[in-house]
């Protein structure tokens, strides 16, 4: 039976994929042409902790950075299918100033710690023509560096990083558009160091997508 952490999340995605797809309806004539590729300037903001791999909590995660997406491996069950990789310049993991060796809080005081990070694996299956309201999947696989040690006093700088979820992008023009999803954001050290608590975030993403089509002018 699936537990009541991992309900939320899975429901929430659901509900956006219900609503996306109605919306989403193939228009007759479009003005926004297909691209090969993407860069996305992007933010996201966690509002919660699940246990999927991880069993730390009480932390928060606000990652900055840039996505690239290239349209490269063709089609799968409707959806066009794209490499997907990621530069995170700015990782900041809010979580308590003090804690045990299992990462539970010793203190109600809080600190931020700063890193950053590359995903250099990934995919993304979107679905629906350009200029319609797109779904997709997403799926990233890289390492993330903290200045300080992160989830437990015995963990590591080093952390290797799994992201998963989905959401919808709309493009507006022949040059930008948006992007609005939800992610699962792991990370854990891989038994590299003397603790290994790991962590799941609850995070809503968002970016400005810029599409890289040759002749078009914003």
């Amino acid at each position: 039976m699936l537990s009541k952490t991992l309900v939320s999340p899975l429901l929430g995605l659901a509900v956006l994929f219900l609503v996306a797809a109605p919306l989403a309806r193939p228009q007759a004539v479009s003005p926004v042409t297909p691209v090969k590729s993407e860069i996305q300037l992007e933010g996201g903001v966690s509002f919660g902790n699940i246990h999927l791999f991880g069993f730390s909590d009480n932390r928060r995660i606000v990652p900055v950075g840039f996505e690239y997406d290239r349209n490269s491996f063709g089609g799968l069950i409707g959806a066009r299918v794209a490499y997907v990789g990621e530069v995170l310049p700015l990782v900041l993991v809010n979580e308590p100033a003090r804690y045990s060796l299992n990462g539970r809080a010793l203190t109600s005081d809080r600190q931020w710690q700063y890193g950053a990070g590359i995903s250099p694996l990934g995919v993304r299956m979107m679905w629906r023509r350009p200029g319609a309201l797109q779904p997709y999947l997403i799926g990233k696989g890289g390492v993330l560096y903290f200045k300080n040690r992160v989830l437990s006093p015995e963990g590591t700088h080093l952390q290797f990083s799994a992201e998963f979820g989905g959401g919808v992008e709309k493009a507006i023009s022949n040059r930008l558009g948006w992007r609005l999803g939800y992610t699962d954001f792991h990370f854990s050290n891989a038994n590299i160091g003397r603790h290994n608590p790991g962590i799941d975030f609850m995070e809503i993403n968002a970016g400005l997508v810029i599409r890289l089509a040759p002749g078009h002018r914003f």
